[in-house]
């Protein structure tokens, strides 16, 4: 099954640079131009340069943002700004953060993975992708021949094998030791030791890996793997280009935190919302919840967590900007009626979930949002209270407030060979960019 190796990782040098905290940045999917202006001003190697540089007026095709890290990479290169480890490592990395005031750890061990195709199910994705930010990617890596930000993998680690091997590292001396970054710590470890190695190749290469975060950057490498094998005389299989950095978690580890994207929509006309609440009663049962309730809030979060209600037919909670002293709770009157006007090809899981049916019921039949609109009307919050705020202000006309997708489910549809809806899910925190990363040369 998955095929795991170490690799020399790329490190910032630092004795060179001392202040990591100045330099990592985040992936680029969340990079917004604010941050982007933000990491520039922050520092002069700032990883924002490699992992998702400016873009400027006069780019031509040769002459773009993607050249430009190129020649940066080569520079801080040249100059030791960043150095290649000698070893070839397998690198553990322990995330530390704070979520709704809790502390939390997340371990995941830092790896190239060989490339498979979907069909393979070796590595199995659990959703949509879009094409604009795999040629982003795409570019990115005939640029700089480089996984400059690992994909987030899933695995299940059988009778705790693997942890058992990573918890022996903790007494060594990190690499990294960065603290207060946004609240976040870092600690990397490289194991380099061949029989260490050998045992987490072994104890993975059993099973499939699951994509939690980056479907994006592996279908890229999918493709950049395919162009590199047309340009190249003869192919071994153990050419760079047939890998990708991966950090991989496990499964039941209690730093996996995933974060629902509620729905925001915007840009509906009166006669639209004026027609939804009786075009809603025609499938779910609507309870209404006063926003001046004294317990309102704990009420949402006990809905939005299933930790009271234990139904299998709330599908999820929606404000109207129109109605914003209350939210309305929806209940499916009859899943069988609804999983009818799904796509056929989907399995009866995916036609359950609470995303599948506001995506697809709800914003697709009902307020007859188009794709081609989508990128216009459509929003996503990962935090319910901002959510609502938002539509309170007036930037949103309606909030659909979701549950949040759980590992198990995310591990059957890929099972079963599907895909959940575009933005089901939102691994919090992002593993940032710039720790570690891996040159394909």
């Amino acid at each position: 099954m998955a095929e795991i190796h170490p690799f020399r990782g790329v490190r910032y040098d630092q004795s060179l640079v001392n202040d990591l905290s100045a330099v990592i940045c985040p992936p680029y999917d969340i990079i917004t131009p604010q941050m982007e202006q933000e990491l520039y001003l922050k520092s002069e190697y700032n990883f924002v340069r490699l992992e998702s540089g400016r873009e400027l007026p006069p780019d031509t095709i040769t002459d773009n943002k993607y050249a430009r890290s190129a020649a940066t990479l080569e520079q801080w290169l040249n100059r030791g700004i960043l150095k290649v480890d000698e070893a070839p490592a397998i690198y553990l990395h322990d995330h530390y953060f704070t979520y709704q005031g809790r502390k939390y750890k997340r371990r995941g061990i830092v790896a190239r993975v060989k490339l498979e195709e979907w069909d393979k199910m070796v590595v199995r994705p659990h959703e949509g992708t879009l094409a604009e930010p795999k040629n982003n990617r795409l570019s990115l890596l005939w640029a700089l021949q480089a996984n400059t930000s690992p994909i987030l993998a899933l695995f299940e680690d059988q009778g705790h094998q693997v942890s058992s091997l990573l918890a022996a590292q903790e007494p060594k001396q990190p690499l990294i030791n960065l603290s207060s970054v946004s609240g976040e710590s870092h600690n990397v470890w490289a194991i380099t030791e061949p029989e260490v190695i050998n045992q987490i190749r072994t104890s993975l290469s059993h099973q499939p890996l699951y994509i939690a975060d980056g479907h994006h950057r592996y279908e890229s490498a999918l493709t950049y793997q395919r162009e590199r094998r047309v340009c190249s005389p003869s192919v071994s299989g153990n050419e760079t280009f047939n890998f990708v950095m991966m950090t991989l978690v496990d499964f039941s580890d209690p730093g996996l935190i995933i974060l629902p994207p509620h729905r925001l929509i915007r840009g509906m006309s009166k006669l639209t919302l004026d027609g939804l609440m009786a075009r809603l009663r025609s499938l779910f049962e609507v309870v209404e919840l006063p926003l001046s309730m004294p317990d309102v809030w704990q009420q949402v979060d006990d809905l939005l967590t299933g930790m009271k209600s234990g139904e299998t037919n709330r599908v999820g909670l929606v404000l109207f900007g129109l109605a914003a002293e209350r939210l309305f709770v929806l209940r499916l009157r009859d899943l069988a009626t609804v999983t009818q006007m799904m796509p056929y090809f989907h399995g009866d899981l995916y036609k359950r979930l609470d995303i599948s049916i506001v995506d697809h019921i709800i914003l697709e039949k009902l307020l007859e949002l188009s794709s081609d609109k989508e990128g216009a009307m459509l929003g996503y919050s990962y935090d319910r209270q901002e959510a609502v705020n938002r539509v309170l202000q007036g930037e949103y006309q309606l909030a659909f407030l979701l549950r949040p997708v759980q590992g198990d489910v995310i591990k059957a549809v890929a099972d079963a060979g599907d895909r959940l809806p575009r933005k089901s899910t939102y691994f919090y925190p992002k593993v940032p960019a710039g720790l570690v990363f891996s040159r394909l040369v």
